[in-house]
């Protein structure tokens, strides 16, 4: 099914009716934020990463979302145990493997976590998709990009045959991958670059799509345009990223089928 605003409110409009439970393992730096963001969409975060709690708390999640950020062994055991449950209930994960590439423990962590389960989206920047598929060294400054996200498709085709995942590149166009899919989304604003968190919040955004979209393209390709779609209107109103952050939230929380009609710009293999 290809991606369109009267889908993609129509996705906005359950998860605003059902208020699916996200269970977010997320790194310190965008806990505060990635809540307000599920919770702008219409969603209902929780952020648990004790090992102790995990596997109840997935039981009664409708989606799993686990991010690297930051990284410590306690939470990485708590990754797989949780992932694996999540696995077994036959719910969405999402995986957005923050920095992969910038150090090795940060990037075998993830190839062990890939290992374990496979996600349903990995959602990251096209220096984290490159690293992890090893088509080439992926140059990672931090969790900063620096390659552009089409340089990543073929990378993401392989790892989308290897694991079966809908691969989500974020970039200037972001690239939703899958056997089946390639789909192109061109929102989004320079500035958005600016506030630190916002790809970890595409990647909630995209659990919270998929926990009420079966198709899971479609889910990441619907998740990625209403960031994109939330952060352009936000920028047009921010003088800088302290008040488009403020922006964004009540922009998604105040979002309309008629602002995806007017504003939504994807294609199928957009380039």
């Amino acid at each position: 099914m290809p991606i369109t605003p009267e889908n993609t409110w129509e996705a906005v409009s359950t998860i605003r009716a059902q208020a699916p439970l996200i269970h977010n393992i997320t790194n310190y730096v965008v806990m505060n934020s990635t809540a307000n963001a599920l919770l702008a969409l219409g969603a209902s975060p929780v952020m648990a990463h004790a090992r102790e709690e995990v596997e109840e708390m997935v039981s009664a999640a409708s989606a799993l979302v686990i991010n690297i950020g930051t990284l410590s062994p306690p939470w990485v055991e708590s990754m797989t145990s949780a992932a694996r449950k999540a696995a077994e209930r036959r719910i969405p994960i999402v995986l957005d493997p923050v920095g992969a590439g910038a150090t090795s423990y940060r990037t075998r962590t993830v190839r062990k976590l890939l290992d374990a389960v496979a996600p349903t989206i990995i959602r990251g920047n096209a220096s984290e998709i490159l690293a992890l598929a090893a088509a080439e060294k992926g140059r990672t400054k931090g969790v900063d990009a620096t390659e552009h996200s089409s340089r990543a498709v073929e990378a993401a085709r392989r790892m989308s045959e290897r694991y079966g995942s809908t691969i989500c590149i974020s970039g200037e166009t972001d690239f939703i991958v899958s056997r089946q899919v390639l789909l192109g989304i061109k929102n989004g604003h320079p500035l958005m670059a600016r506030v630190t968190g916002l790809g970890c919040t595409a990647s909630a955004l995209c659990g919270a799509f998929a926990a009420v979209n079966p198709s899971f393209a479609l889910a990441a390709a619907q998740a990625m345009a209403i960031m994109g779609v939330a952060g352009e209107m936000a920028a047009e109103i921010s003088p800088g990223p302290g008040s488009l952050q403020l922006h964004f939230l009540d922009i998604l929380y105040q979002l309309t089928e008629e602002d995806l009609v007017r504003r939504m710009r994807t294609s199928p293999g957009a380039g």
